[in-house]
């Protein structure tokens, strides 16, 4: 998808833009790239800075209830300092990094709900117009995939996913957000959790697998969130047991259950840490992980969502401008 926006702040007869991604999906700790195509306005005009901004749909929860809207987790500058002479075309093509910590969007093709853009800004004459926004599709780390692989295989289903704003305590958390991956328990821990949730908080070196399970309350105690954390290395992938490892990670939550009420009751407050904030989350109902992890997710449903997404943020920025779009 790219959208041609004519430079409203220099009114008509501004520069256009179009930014087209390379085809995706890209990879966390990758590179993003792809192309900018400028086309020269009625006049010469001095481009001062191209801008790519990198976008996502985030919620959180406070006092009030919960809120969502758009953060901007990085921007880079990718050219600029140069004249663009009256009607004529210059194509820029950029290569920036994702990332780490870049939330998945889709597993196995499908799409998880996650909304992610990339915005261009150019800078012309001393004004600034935020340009064409167009959709960012991430796949999934070799052991991301695994992991997820591992829990279908165990049994676990996909509820949905979202973005939270906020940190994850005692990790090297990078992002102001945090990506949530909400599981069914598989049949053999029914009885004794509600739900997962599952976070990866990925870096150079490895990636931190954060796991919390609601835990189902007993006849004579209620139900509490238990949490476990582990490392695993980017290299290997295919060497591992992912299915034991996994499966023990599982095991940790469910049976230090007493372990984490005596923990909780020394002052040691809950390791996510929301902030003030924004997002959303999308439902499915998918029977599992693995093949066909995300059937349950209605695909028309998931791109109006996005579709929404883009379409509310050109309106709110044509609400601060007096020039006019083209498509």
């Amino acid at each position: 998808m790219v959208f041609k926006r004519l430079l409203g702040s220099l009114g008509v007869g501004g520069p256009t833009v179009d930014t087209i991604l390379d085809p995706g999906p890209f990879l966390p700790g990758g590179s993003l790239s792809g192309r900018i195509r400028l086309r020269g306005g009625g006049s010469d005009f001095d481009i001062e800075q191209i801008t790519i901004e990198l976008v996502a749909r985030v919620e959180a929860e406070h006092e009030d209830g919960e809120s969502e809207g758009a953060v901007a987790f990085e921007r880079f500058t990718v050219g600029g300092g140069f004249r663009l002479a009256e009607d004529e075309p210059r194509d820029l093509p950029f290569s920036v990094p994702l990332p780490w910590e870049t939330p998945v969007t889709e597993l196995y093709g499908q799409d998880l709900g996650i909304v992610l853009g990339v915005r261009t800004e150019l800078s012309v004459a001393g004004a600034k117009d935020k340009g064409d926004l167009d959709p960012l599709t991430v796949r999934p780390l070799p052991a991301q995939e695994a992991i997820l692989e591992a829990l279908g295989q165990l049994g676990f289903g996909f509820r949905s996913a979202d973005l939270e704003l906020g940190r994850v305590g005692g990790t090297g958390q990078q992002l102001p957000f945090y990506q949530e991956i909400e599981l069914s328990p598989a049949p053999r821990y029914a009885d004794a959790v509600n739900e997962i949730e599952l976070t990866f908080l990925a870096h150079a070196g490895g990636m931190d697998v954060v796991l919390e399970a609601d835990k189902r309350g007993g006849a004579f105690s209620g139900g509490h969130d238990a949490v476990t954390r582990s490392t695993v290395r980017h290299e290997g992938v295919e060497h591992q047991d992912w299915n034991a490892q996994v499966d023990g990670w599982v095991q940790q939550l469910v049976e230090h259950r007493e372990s984490f009420v005596a923990h909780s009751s020394y002052g040691h407050g809950d390791p996510y840490s929301p902030g003030p904030g924004v997002g959303t989350a999308v439902a499915a109902g998918a029977a599992g992980l693995a093949v066909g992890v995300v059937g349950g997710l209605v695909a028309a449903e998931v791109v109006d969502e996005v579709g929404d997404f883009f379409e509310g943020d050109e309106e709110e920025d044509d609400a601060n401008e007096d020039g006019t779009d083209e498509d």
